[in-house]
């Protein structure tokens, strides 16, 4: 599996247009988030696969990136080509790339 570091990813998001696809808990994503990320919480992926377009560049994202990437197996499955971890999840993304974003 692709692991990009939040730096990397930041400079994909300057680049191209992304998904970036935050699979944590209703409750995570009220405390704290990626401006312009998608949330889809890890247990609803199976049920809202239709919601997210395969033919897109999907970098998803959770807390430190344990769940972020059994999902990201998960949509490699699915038969999702462009898609990789977002490697430290939000916390190393609020460290490296955001220090305004909450860690928690």
């Amino acid at each position: 599996m692709r692991e990009l570091t939040p730096a990397a990813t930041a400079a994909l998001r300057a680049d191209q247009a992304i998904i970036l696809l935050d699979v944590r808990e209703a409750w995570e994503y009220a405390l704290c988030r990626i401006d312009h990320s998608m949330h889809i919480p890890m247990n609803e992926i199976p049920q809202r696969l239709t919601e997210l377009d395969r033919s897109a560049t999907i970098v998803v994202l959770c807390h430190h990136g344990m769940r972020s990437l059994q999902v990201a197996h998960y949509l490699r499955a699915q038969g999702y080509a462009e898609v990789a971890n977002l490697s430290g999840g939000i916390d190393a993304w609020a460290r490296a790339v955001d220090p305004t974003i909450a860690t928690y």
